[in-house]
Formats: C-alpha cells, structure tokens, sequence
C-alpha cells in the first residue's frame, strides 16, 4: 500500500510538471516584504490585478516604516482598484506597523512569526516562506483545496489546516515548495472550477474526480 501511494506521489508531481516545469507564484516582488503585502492585497481579486497596483504603492511606501505611516486616505486611493480597498488599506497598515513594532521593520521568516502579524493567515505565511524564504511550506488557497479534496481526493478534510497536514504527509517536505505554486497554478489553468480542462490534463488517467469532462 504504502509503495503504491509512493507510486501515485511521483505521478502527481511528474504530472504537474508537465503542465508547470518550473512554477512560480504569479506575483510580482523584489523583496519578502513586497511579497507579503502583495499576498495580504490578492484575496478576493486577481493576482494581474494585484501586480497593476502594486509598483504605484511601493514607489510610494517602499518599506515597513512607510507603509506603517502612511495615510489611510492615500492608500484607499492606490488600492481602491482591488475591491474591499478600505479594509485592505487597514489591514496592511496595520500589518506594517506590527513588522516594526515587534519585528523592528523585518520580515519574519518562521510560520509562527507571520501569523501573529495582522490578517496573515497560515496561507499567507506559506506563501511568503516558499517564494521568498525559500522554506518548506504548504500552501492551500481556494484552488489547492479543489485539486485536493474534490478531484484528486487526497484529503477528506474541509478545514485548510487539515488539508494542509494531509498533503504535508503525502508529499515528501523536498516537494513541498514545488507542491505549493504547482498546485496553486494546476487548479487555477487546467482543474478549474468549472469546466476543468480533463482532456488534456496530465493527471486524467490516474485522477478519481467523478464528473470529467470529455472532449
């Protein structure tokens, strides 16, 4: 049993691969702090939407220190594009303000760390430790949950931290970082919501999803 889960392992990621040789998170950074507020401004909206914003608000607040005195108003301004632009101009102000209050203007580089930082979930903190900290981590957004539970049937679990530890035991930690982004980018361009691509997705064969879509 267990060498054939090992066996399926393999599959999925050389599957993955096919689709995504080289994933990388969709958002555009030069730093872990750009990468954090970044991910903190994507949620319910589009990571090209985000990357239109975000050269104009760190032209203008370029670090923690600025962004924790920025005005509100002008932040609303900048984000406003993003939808919910008034509670995410709060909560990344907020979170600029705890990076240098508890973490004197560092970006702090452990899971435990992160999520004590205003609206940075266990999500966000994957994301910043594998793209920017180059640290094993799960990443599980509302694609991954999909791939997870719905098609591949890895995980039963409907809770993102359960699903996290259920993928966290499957796949061996090395995998960790390619998992997260290829994952993230296989149910965002070929296991959609709806209409996923099943044809021509690499993984047809050995996925268990009940309702594929044909050609």
């Amino acid at each position: 049993m267990e060498k054939d889960k090992k066996i399926n392992v393999e599959k999925i990621i050389a599957g993955i691969k096919k689709h995504f040789p080289s994933p990388k998170i969709e958002l555009n950074y030069r730093n872990e702090f750009e990468l954090l507020i970044a991910v903190l401004l994507s949620a319910q909206t589009t990571d090209k939407k985000v990357n239109e914003v975000t050269p104009v608000l760190f032209a203008r607040y370029p670090t923690p220190e600025k962004l924790a005195r920025a005005d509100i108003n002008d932040l609303c301004m900048i984000i406003k594009p993003l939808g919910f632009f008034r509670r995410k101009s709060e909560m990344i102000k907020k979170c600029a303000q705890a990076i240098c209050e508890k973490y004197s203007g560092k970006i702090p580089a452990t899971i435990e760390e992160l999520t004590q930082l205003p609206g940075v979930g266990r999500k966000t903190a994957s994301a910043v430790l594998v793209n920017a900290f180059n640290k094993p981590a799960i990443v599980v957004d509302t694609h991954v949950i999909r791939v997870a539970t719905e098609r591949l049937k890895l995980s039963k679990e409907k809770a993102a931290d359960k699903i996290e530890q259920d993928l966290a035991k499957i796949f061996p930690e090395k995998d960790w970082k390619f998992i997260s982004n290829g994952l993230v980018l296989f149910g965002r361009y070929i296991c959609t919501s709806k209409n996923p691509d099943c044809p021509s997705c690499a993984l047809n064969n050995l996925c268990p999803y009940e309702k594929k879509t044909k050609k």
